[in-house]
C-alpha cells in the first residue's frame, strides 16, 4: 500500500479541486445539505493530509477522494462517503478519534477506526500486525457492515496505483487483495469491486501468467462474438413474439476467472470451453423462467451446466438462472437470467441495501445472509487468537457449493469438500460437540464422509461423546474449526490445573506438608514470587510442564529464601490411570502399558509424556533428572492401550488371517498393521494391539506363537 511521505517545513500542497467537483457530480443522489456535508469533510482531510505526498508523487488527499468516488458509484449513504474522505486521517495525522465526532459524528469516526490499523503492533512483525488489523477491522465491520465497504474501496484504489512500488512489495499485496479482499468482496456479492480486484491482483502477482492469458483472448478467433451476435438477436425475436421484454448483453469471463478454471481443473486454455455468454435482464422472476425455455428450445443445453440461484440464492444473496447451451457451430455460450432488481445485487451486493433502504425497509436477501455471516465471525472472534481468526475468515470466504438438507427440509449451504461433523456444527456448536455419526439419505454415515448436493442429513449424538484432535484433519469449515480448538483448549486447560495440583500436593507432602495444610499468607507469598496471579495458573504450569513441582514445592515451603533446585530428597510417585486427558500421554517410541516399570517426562508445553525404563529416549536423557518423574500404574485400570508387536512370519496367502484370529480369540483388538517383505521367504509385521495390562499382552503373544508359520514374536 502507498503510505503517506511527510514533507518537510509547514508549506501547504495546492490541490486540484477537480477531484472533489467529480466526486460532489456524482453524489446528486444526496440532499444539499448532505453534499455540503461531504465539502466540509474533503476540506477537513485537505489540512489534515495538507503536508503529504503518496509515493506516485500526487498529493495524499487524492487517495481519500478515489476511495470515496468508488463508494459514490455504488451509491452509498453520506456518512460512509465521509468517513471515506477521514479514512487515514487518524492514523497518518495527529488527528484525534474525538476530533472526528466533534465534527462529523459517532457513527463516521466509528467507521474511520474500524478502518485504522493497529500501528502499535507495527514492531511485532508483518503478519502479527496484519492478522491483528484485520481481526480489529472484521470486528468493527460486526458492528457496521460500512467499515469493510470503505476498507475495500481504500485497498481497490491502492491496486490502481500499485506501480509505484517495488515489484516484492506489488506481489505481496497483490496476493493479499486475491487471498482475503477479493473474497471478501465477492462474499459481500459487490461484483463491481471483486471483479476489478481480481484483475489488478493477477496481474501483479503473476504477470507473464496475466500476459499469456489475454494475448490468448486478444488473439481469440473473430467468430465467437459473430456468433453471440447471431443469438443475441435470434433470442431477441424470440422473446418479442413471447411479448417478453428484456435487455441481453454480451460477456466475457475475466483473466483470472479463465486461469483459476484452468489451474483447478488443469485445462489448457483452448479447452476452456465459456468463455462467452450472454445476460438476459428481463422484468420478474416469471419472466426470467419463461426466457428460460425459450432460450432452451431455440439451442441445445449441454447436461448438468444448470444452475437455478433464484430458488436457491448463492450465500452472498447473488440470484440468477444460469445454463450453459450450446450455439452456432457448437460453441458453448454460458446465458445469465435475471431480473433488474437481481441485477443491481449481483453487481453491488451488499451495497444495493443502501439504493433500495429510501423506498423499501425490509431487509434484503444479501444483508440477512451478510448478516448471518457476521454473526458466525462473531462467534470466531470470542475464542481465536489474533492469527487464527485470520486463518478462520479465510478458509469461511470461499463460495458455498454444497446444499443439503436437515431432517426438517431447512437448507444449509456448506463450501466444498464439507463433511458430516461440518453440517453438525453448522446446526448448533452443542450438536457438533456430542455428535457420534450421521444417518445421510438414511443410511449411517461415518462423521468424516463428504457431503453432496441434495442429501438429507441428520446428525446422531450421545451425551458422552466430546471432540478430539483428529475431527481437525477432516473438517472444511471456519465455525467447525474453531469451535474444536476452542474445546480443546478449555479442555487441556481443565486437565492441565488438575494434574498440576495433584504433583504439587505429592511435591509437598515429599516436605512434610501439603496444600491443605499452606496456609494463605505463605502461599499468596509464594505465587508472586513464582511471578503467577492465582494457584490455578501455577497448577497450569506444572500440568503442563512449563514449570516443575519439586521447585515450585520449594518456593512455596520457603518463600524468600533462594532455591537451589536441589532434588536428592525422594520424589513420591505419581498415580496415573490412563484417564488423564490431553496432558499425560504415552511415548510412542515405547508404546508403554499397564505393568511396565515407567517415568514420566516434563515437556514443555505438552504435559507429561509417560516411557517405560527400558526406553532408549530416558536412557539417553537420564542425566536430565529434574524433568524425570517417578510413575505408578493404579490398580483398577480400565482404559486399553495400544502395544507394537514385531512378527516374522511364513511369506504366504492367508497369514495375516491367521494371526488376525488368534488375536480375536484372546478377546482383544488389533488397531492398525504394517507388513514388509524381507529378503528370504518370510515377512515382517507389524501390530498394534490394544490390550490392558502386561498379563494380556502376554497372552496374545502365547497365542500368536502357536502358529507354524510364525517365527519369532517380540514386543517393539
Amino acid at each position: 500500500m502507498q503510505q503517506a511521505v511527510v514533507l518537510p517545513g509547514t508549506q501547504k500542497i495546492r490541490v486540484s479541486g477537480g477531484g472533489i467537483r467529480r466526486l460532489l457530480a456524482d453524489l446528486e443522489y444526496l440532499s444539499e445539505n448532505e453534499r455540503d456535508q461531504v465539502r466540509q469533510a474533503y476540506e477537513f482531510g485537505a489540512r489534515a493530509h495538507h503536508d503529504q505526498r503518496r509515493l506516485s508523487g500526487e498529493p495524499y488527499i487524492s487517495h481519500p477522494v478515489a476511495v470515496a468516488t468508488i463508494l459514490a458509484q455504488l451509491r452509498l449513504d453520506s456518512e460512509t462517503i465521509i468517513a471515506a474522505l477521514l479514512h487515514d486521517v487518524i492514523e497518518d495525522t495527529p488527528t484525534l478519534r474525538v476530533n472526528l465526532e466533534d465534527h462529523f459524528g459517532r457513527q463516521v469516526a466509528a467507521i474511520v477506526d474500524g478502518v485504522t490499523k493497529l500501528t502499535r503492533l507495527r514492531k511485532a512483525g508483518h503478519s502479527a500486525t496484519q492478522a491483528a488489523s484485520f481481526r480489529k477491522m472484521m470486528l468493527a465491520m460486526v458492528d457496521d457492515i460500512r467499515v469493510i465497504l470503505v476498507k475495500l474501496a481504500d485497498r481497490l484504489h491502492n491496486m490502481r496505483t500499485l506501480e509505484a512500488l517495488d515489484r516484492e512489495r506489488q506481489r505481496r499485496i497483490a496476493r493479499e487483495t486475491l487471498e482475503i479482499y477479493a473474497p471478501i468482496a465477492n462474499r459481500l456479492g459487490i461484483r463491481t469491486i471483486r471483479r476489478e480486484m481480481e484483475d489488478l491482483g493477477f496481474r501483479y502477482a503473476w504477470p507473464q501468467r496475466y500476459r499469456v492469458i489475454n494475448r490468448h483472448l486478444n488473439q481469440r478467433p473473430r467468430h465467437p462474438r459473430a456468433i453471440m451476435r447471431r443469438v443475441s438477436d435470434r433470442l431477441r425475436r424470440a422473446l418479442k413474439s413471447a411479448n417478453l421484454e428484456g435487455s441481453i448483453s454480451a460477456r466475457a469471463k475475466s483473466a483470472y476467472s479463465i486461469y483459476t478454471k484452468m489451474r483447478e481443473k488443469r485445462l489448457a486454455f483452448k479447452e476452456i470451453s465459456d468463455v462467452f455468454g450472454l445476460r438476459i435482464i428481463v422484468s420478474d422472476i416469471d419472466a426470467c423462467y419463461r426466457c428460460l425455455g425459450i432460450a432452451h428450445q431455440l439451442f441445445r443445453p449441454m447436461p448438468g451446466r444448470f444452475k437455478d440461484y433464484i430458488a436457491i440464492p448463492r450465500v452472498n444473496g447473488y440470484q440468477s438462472l444460469h445454463t450453459v447451451l450450446l450455439g452456432p457451430e457448437g460453441v458453448p455460450l454460458e446465458f445469465q437470467i435475471r431480473t433488474p432488481e437481481m441485477h443491481r445485487v449481483a453487481e453491488s451486493g451488499i451495497g444495493a441495501h443502501w439504493q433500495y433502504k429510501a423506498e423499501d425497509k425490509s431487509v434484503l436477501p444479501a444483508q440477512f445472509r451478510t448478516q448471518e455471516w457476521l454473526r458466525r465471525i462473531t462467534e470466531m472472534q470470542a475464542t481465536a487468537q489474533e492469527e487464527e481468526f485470520y486463518d478462520h475468515v479465510k478458509v469461511d470466504l470461499f463460495p458455498d457449493k454444497v446444499y443439503v438438507f436437515t431432517p426438517k427440509g431447512m437448507i444449509l449451504r456448506l463450501p466444498r469438500g464439507a463433511t458430516c461433523l461440518d453440517f453438525a456444527y453448522a446446526v448448533h456448536t452443542d450438536v457438533g460437540h456430542r455428535c457420534v455419526a450421521a444417518r445421510v439419505d438414511g443410511q449411517v454415515t461415518p462423521l468424516r464422509s463428504q457431503l453432496k448436493n441434495g442429501q438429507n442429513v441428520h446428525i446422531l449424538t450421545s451425551r458422552h461423546a466430546h471432540p478430539n484432535a483428529g475431527w481437525l484433519e477432516y473438517v472444511a469449515t471456519a465455525k467447525a474449526r474453531s469451535a474444536i480448538l476452542d474445546y480443546l483448549k478449555n479442555t487441556q486447560t481443565r486437565e492441565a490445573r488438575e494434574v498440576g495440583a495433584v504433583l504439587l500436593n505429592q511435591a509437598l507432602a515429599d516436605r512434610g506438608s501439603s496444600l491443605r495444610k499452606m496456609g494463605r499468607g505463605p502461599l499468596e507469598e509464594a505465587l508472586t514470587e513464582l511471578g503467577v496471579t492465582s494457584r490455578q495458573e501455577l497448577y497450569e504450569q506444572i500440568g503442563l510442564g512449563e514449570r516443575l513441582a519439586t521447585l515450585a514445592a520449594a518456593v512455596v515451603m520457603n518463600p524468600g529464601k533462594k532455591q537451589s533446585g536441589d532434588r536428592r530428597r525422594k520424589l513420591t510417585p505419581v498415580d496415573i490411570a490412563g484417564a488423564e486427558g490431553m496432558v499425560v500421554t504415552y511415548g510412542k517410541c515405547c508404546y508403554p502399558i499397564p505393568g511396565d516399570e515407567v517415568v514420566g517426562h516434563a515437556s514443555s508445553g505438552r504435559g507429561f509424556v509417560i516411557h517405560r525404563n527400558t526406553c532408549g529416549n530416558f536412557r539417553a536423557e537420564r542425566k536430565r533428572k529434574d524433568r524425570w518423574i517417578p510413575i505408578n500404574w493404579k490398580r483398577r485400570i480400565r482404559l486399553e492401550f495400544p502395544a507394537g508387536l514385531r512378527i516374522h512370519i511364513d511369506h504366504r496367502p492367508g497369514v495375516l488371517a491367521e494371526v488376525a484370529a488368534r488375536v480375536a480369540e484372546t478377546g482383544h483388538n488389533i488397531a492398525q498393521v504394517n507388513m514388509q517383505d524381507r529378503p528370504e521367504e518370510s515377512t515382517e509385521l507389524f501390530l498394534s494391539v490394544l490390550v490392558k495390562d502386561r498379563d494380556r499382552l502376554a497372552r496374545v503373544i502365547r497365542a500368536i506363537r502357536t502358529l507354524p508359520s510364525v517365527h519369532r514374536v517380540q514386543r517393539v
